[in-house]
């Protein structure tokens, strides 16, 4: 069974690897928003706001670790 994920395109938007205007679309994986260009496959997600909280200015994060 194939899940169809509902794409919207981002007006106006340019992508920041190959700085394609209007290219950039917005979907939905894993309840997780992602954005991607059509025109060059670059790919962006939106951090998990824990995620997002957890960053400090100073450092850079590699990953996140979830034991189960």
């Amino acid at each position: 069974m194939t899940v169809r994920k509902k794409k919207r395109f981002i007006a106006g938007a340019t992508c920041p690897q190959c700085k394609a205007i209007d290219t950039l679309m917005l979907f939905l994986e894993n309840n997780v928003e992602k954005v991607e260009c059509v025109s060059c496959g670059h790919q962006m997600a939106q951090p998990e706001p824990q995620v997002a909280k957890a960053v400090r200015n100073s450092e850079t994060m590699i990953g996140v670790f979830k034991p189960e």
